[in-house]
């Protein structure tokens, strides 16, 4: 085989290329963009990016939903660190966890709105 041919491969532009993601950045990434695959949990999303911050019975009551179905998407939400609680008496308010978050939202409504 001629040498200048094996340089050639040997110089492959996918040899410059910027590395991949890792597995586990690549993991939690697709994790994050799971989390926002639900309906409801968008939705509550989109009534915490409105308001700083809202109680359980409050969001249960802007989406026509049970606390119960609620708080179980707000764990999932907390979990997923999307949202975070605060506790006062007896009541916990959520809201985003931080402008990251909003930014995330607001971007991918954006771009469902431009289509």
């Amino acid at each position: 085989m001629d040498p200048s041919v094996i340089n050639m491969v040997d110089e492959h532009p996918l040899q410059q290329a910027v590395p991949l993601l890792a597995p586990e950045q690549a993991a939690r990434l697709a994790d994050l963009f799971k989390s926002l695959s639900d309906p409801t949990r968008v939705r509550l999303m989109s009534a915490l990016a409105q308001t700083p911050e809202l109680c359980v019975s409050d969001l249960s009551t802007l989406l026509g939903m049970g606390q119960s179905a609620v708080s179980h998407q707000l764990a999932y939400l907390r979990e997923m660190s999307l949202v975070r609680m605060r506790r006062a008496g007896r009541h916990i308010f959520y809201a985003l966890d931080d402008d990251h978050i909003q930014r995330l939202f607001e971007q991918g409504l954006d771009h469902v709105r431009h289509g």
